[in-house]
């Protein structure tokens, strides 16, 4: 039995042409989605959305470059742990969380949930364990977002069965069955960031999901194989293997229209 919620926890502004080549250079909003998740073993959140502790965290050099270049707003009522107490969900009772990537906008509030595990691809982590200054601040990272016992707490999606996704998520081939029921599958997306998860889910009315994360920024990009301006390869973790996600997710949108393909940064309303 597998409910899912979309929320918002925040949002940045970048300029439009810079994700779609060819439109306006104003400024659009960009929502740091996260996804609230009923499952048997409990509750569950896909990334966090951003927190008040990325104001904190981007007070001074080099990380103020982050919030100079994509301007944060949140309210406090907005932040993950205030919309689930809202919901009565209170943050003991946050089981695990699913981490896609970690970039701010996707870590933020992760230590307002004091018993959750986590699960990442490994491979994520791994790149973004050691990085300091502008590396840390280049892989989109803030290390003050960690919570100081993440490692006591991480499982990594590697260690979970690998399987033969089913035909219908053709082009992609390869997942891990998260819990063994088949219910949460995660898949790796590279490009964006090393070890950036996927999650593909079916709900309790049959209903299919496929959360992407970063793979795109909008959903037009997927539908109409856009790529984003040569500059914001500087972004990337793989520019290469970005643009090779991207071909496939549109495939898979081309082969399978009833599935409901998720960016982190698409509207929900």
């Amino acid at each position: 039995m597998v409910e899912i919620t979309f929320l918002k926890a925040g949002y940045c502004t970048h300029p439009e042409a810079m994700v779609l080549p060819g439109e306006s250079w104003k400024s659009i909003i960009f929502p740091a989605l996260f996804a609230l998740i009923r499952h048997p073993m409990g509750w569950i959140l896909f990334d966090t959305g951003y927190s008040e502790r990325f104001y904190q965290e981007t007070q001074y050099l080099p990380n103020k470059l982050y919030a100079l270049l994509t301007p944060v707003y949140l309210k406090p009522q907005e932040t993950a742990i205030s919309q689930l107490k809202q919901l009565g969900i209170e943050p003991e009772e946050i089981q695990y969380i699913i981490i896609s990537h970690f970039h701010a906008d996707h870590i933020g509030g992760l230590k307002d949930f004091p018993k959750a595990e986590f699960i990442c691809f490994q491979s994520g982590y791994k790149a973004i364990k050691n990085t300091q200054g502008l590396r840390a601040l280049k892989a989109g990272f803030l290390a003050g977002l960690m919570p100081d016992n993440f490692e006591e707490r991480v499982i990594f999606a590697e260690n979970y069965k690998a399987i033969k996704l089913p035909e219908n998520l053709t082009p992609f081939e390869q997942g891990f069955d998260l819990f063994g029921d088949g219910c949460l599958i995660a898949i790796e997306l590279p490009g964006h960031a090393v070890g950036q998860m996927g999650l593909y889910l079916t709900d309790n009315n049959g209903k299919q999901y496929f959360l992407i994360a970063d793979a795109c920024w909008l959903s037009r990009a997927y539908q109409e194989l856009i790529y984003p301006q040569r500059i914001a390869d500087l972004l990337f973790a793989d520019k290469t293997a970005y643009r090779e996600t991207l071909k496939k997710i549109n495939q898979l949108y081309r082969n399978n229209p009833h599935l409901n393909i998720v960016p982190s940064h698409s509207s929900i309303d």
